[in-house]
């Protein structure tokens, strides 16, 4: 039963761990990208349809992955070429996403998906406790730890990370200094993009394996609402989405449990924890005016 509970924590904050950390390195640059709830939603009903399609689960995340690059391409040229307004392009990209992916998925609604196998590994995956937790999940489990050591190496042992980040610290020093600013940065909103995509083939392939229109049901928003608290860590964006998976199924067993709570204010525990957290994060100035990029959100113009 205690396994049970703590591989549905793990289904949960996946695809929050994926969204966040392709987010983390987006605005490590110095961008802010609001949209993530929409490329999300765009992957989910991408990966559902091209894996119905095909066959494939595989084929519908690699579907997911270039959906969401390209609507973060479309983000990235508003923002980084047009110079626009990065918050309120974020928004338009999240109602865009929404109200696109609703019309794509209309004929995918009540049909059943394709759901991703999970790995077993003989022996291990039978041992008692951690068997099925550690050698048992879906691969895209093991994907999402494999993303979160990968970019934290990046960002913090290698010269291409120390050159992003300081994009995201001072990107007018950086230009002084050679350094091609829109190029790195449109990379770094293409890989969000892709892992906010590839979170969403997650929703619609393994967490649900069907096509609901809104599925993600908030879930970019808390990704985003990750990254802060993480205080653009990726390892504490490992263990903060973790934190906030449990909340979500707490409040599921709560329900099953029939504890006289109305259902409505157990289903908005999450939402209510990301608000909390977010306030008591906001109190300690200190240490969010050391770890946020100082360019975070600030347009950048090359002949200005």
């Amino acid at each position: 039963m205690f396994e049970d509970i703590l591989i549905t924590i793990a289904t949960a904050a996946t695809p929050l761990l994926i969204a966040a950390v392709g987010e983390v390195v987006v605005e490590r640059s110095g961008v802010l990208n609001l949209g993530v709830e929409g490329m999300m939603v765009m992957g989910a009903v991408t990966g559902f349809g091209v894996a119905l399609t095909t066959g494939s689960p595989w084929l519908g995340v690699l579907a997911a992955i270039i959906v969401g690059a390209l609507f973060s391409l479309l983000f990235g040229f508003l923002t980084l070429t047009l110079v626009t307004n990065q918050v309120a392009t974020g928004l338009a990209l999240t109602l865009l996403g929404l109200g696109l992916s609703g019309m794509l998925g209309e004929s995918f609604v009540g049909l059943p998906g394709i759901k991703m196998d999970y790995i077993h590994i003989p022996f291990l995956s039978e041992l008692p406790f951690v068997g099925k937790l550690l050698f048992g999940q879906d691969p895209l489990f093991y994907v999402s730890l494999l993303l979160t050591a990968g970019v934290a190496y990046f960002l913090f042992r290698t010269r291409a990370g120390l050159t992003l980040r300081s994009i995201g610290d001072n990107h007018t020093s950086a230009h002084a200094l050679g350094i091609k600013v829109i190029a790195i940065r449109y990379l770094a909103v293409m890989f969000g993009g892709a892992c906010a995509g590839l979170a969403g083939a997650y929703l619609s392939l393994v967490y649900t394996p069907q096509w609901i229109e809104n599925m993600t049901a908030g879930r970019g928003w808390i990704a985003l609402a990750l990254v802060v608290f993480a205080s653009w860590r990726p390892w504490r964006i490992l263990a903060g989405a973790y934190l906030f998976g449990a909340v979500s199924i707490g409040q599921l067993h709560a329900q099953a449990l029939g504890i006289g709570v109305p259902s409505q204010l157990l289903s908005s525990l999450p939402y209510l924890a990301t608000v909390v957290v977010l306030v008591l994060i906001s109190r300690n100035r200190r240490l969010t005016m050391v770890n946020t990029p100082a360019s975070l959100g600030r347009p950048f113009v090359p002949d200005r």
